[in-house]
């Protein structure tokens, strides 16, 4: 199992766009991944989960990965939140 924290730092937070592409980036993988946020804790492959965060701008998120392809999850869920959702240039 893998944990990190990360830092939403879009300036929209986890919004219907940013989730969606968080989830699309998650589908492929078949490891478990949950995000907590604010002492909740959801299914990162759930937009309707992710969306229930309510994460902004500034939110530290925890990662969790779990299973076979974790640390390529890891690597993909890391480098969406680098690039701030493809959304700030």
């Amino acid at each position: 199992m893998l944990e990190r924290e990360l830092t939403v730092a879009n300036r929209l937070g986890l919004h219907a766009r940013a989730t969606a592409k968080l989830v699309q980036v998650l589908a492929p993988f078949r490891c478990n991944v949950t995000l907590s946020a604010k002492g909740r804790e959801v299914n990162a492959k759930s937009i309707m989960g992710v969306m229930l965060l309510a994460a902004g701008q500034g939110t530290p998120v925890t990662v969790r990965v779990d299973g076979e392809d974790e640390a390529t999850a890891m690597d993909a869920l890391v480098s969406l939140f680098e690039r701030k959702f493809d959304e700030d240039s």
